[in-house]
């Protein structure tokens, strides 16, 4: 795998709520969800129960990439900062799911009192915007391999 530029991975850690698009039969469907990301495996982790309408359009619409974003709120133009993603999506397990829980409650330690379905996203394409170095400026990763 590319490294991930080092810009990019500063935002993604500045920030813990993402927001997720998914489709079923040609409908699309957003949620917000808590996240951390773990750079190691490029992947953002999240929690979120079976029966949620955004899990069941993703599991019931063929288990097919997904897309998202983070962004930071601002009225000042010249702050805006943004990542958008895609890639495919699954519900973790094994060893995976260990390491991913232990990071996730490490950083949401209220979900100790709730079951955790952790999902994760393994980001294929990253693209931050970031108006601070100039209007409309564009960094852009892509998973080579």
């Amino acid at each position: 795998m590319k490294p991930v530029d080092q810009t990019i991975l500063s935002f993604i850690s500045e920030h813990h709520v993402l927001t997720l698009a998914v489709s079923r039969n040609n409908i699309p469907w957003c949620c917000s969800c808590f996240y951390c990301y773990l750079p190691e495996r490029n992947l953002f982790v999240f929690t979120s129960d079976p029966d949620t309408r955004h899990i069941e359009d993703f599991t019931d619409g063929g288990e097919g990439p997904v897309a998202g974003t983070i962004a930071l709120e601002t009225k000042v133009t010249g702050k805006i900062r943004g990542i958008q993603f895609a890639g495919p999506m699954r519900l973790l397990a094994g060893e995976e799911l260990r390491e991913a829980r232990r990071v996730y409650l490490k950083n949401f330690p209220v979900a100790r009192m709730t079951k955790l379905h952790l999902w994760g996203v393994e980001p294929t394409i990253l693209k931050l915007t970031d108006n601070r170095l100039g209007f409309g400026k564009k960094l852009l990763w892509r998973n080579s391999g």
